[in-house]
Formats: structure tokens, sequence, C-alpha cells
């Protein structure tokens, strides 16, 4: 299920809870140096940068030079993909509790 983004898988990128957090810390603001985002995480500027590869290979991230620093913005349509697969799941779980619901309103 890749669709639009051939490169990169969206589901493996978001697999991973360092990967996750990296997402919602980059959702609260326009862009980030590697430096700032680094001091975010217990581990080391390489692991952080190879995390962001990944991020980028599925087009959830975009980077940019600025002088020697590179910054990094999220970029969110990638995720619709995601939205797009559990919103299925979403119309499964409202039927199955409105059926629970009109079983437990019997017994009662």
């Amino acid at each position: 299920m890749r669709g639009k983004n051939p490169t990169g898988d969206v589901y493996g990128a978001v697999a991973d809870p360092t990967r996750r957090k990296l997402i919602r810390l980059l959702a609260d603001v326009e862009e980030l140096p590697l430096h700032e985002i680094t001091t975010h995480f217990q581990m080391g500027r390489t692991a952080v940068s190879k995390h962001l590869a990944i991020l980028k290979e599925a087009d959830l991230v975009c980077a940019r030079k600025v002088g020697r620093e590179t910054r990094y913005r999220l970029n969110a349509e990638p995720l619709k993909e995601i939205q797009d697969w559990l919103s299925f799941y979403e119309g499964f779980w409202k039927d199955r509790f409105v059926k629970l619901n009109k079983l437990l309103e019997e017994d009662l």
C-alpha cells in the first residue's frame, strides 16, 4: 500500500516510536534545525539523523540547508494514506458499538 509514494513506506516510517515522536515534534513548529531536534531525544545526532532519513524517504519530512545547518519540517500529506486506511475501521467499530448498545438495551 505505497500509493503515491513509491520510494518510502509511510506505515513502516511511523511504526517506530522515535519517529512518531519526531513527527509530533515537527508538527508543533514550522521547522527545526537538527541540533535542536536532537535535544529532545536521549540519543546522538547520528541516530536522530537516521530516523529523519527514514521519514524523509517516506516523504514525511522535508529538509533544507541554511548555511551549514539542515532544517527539517513536517510534510503531513503522506499521513492521509494512513487516515484513509483507518477510516474503514472507524466505521467498522462504530457499527459494532451500535449493535452492542442495542443488545445491552435489550437486556435491561
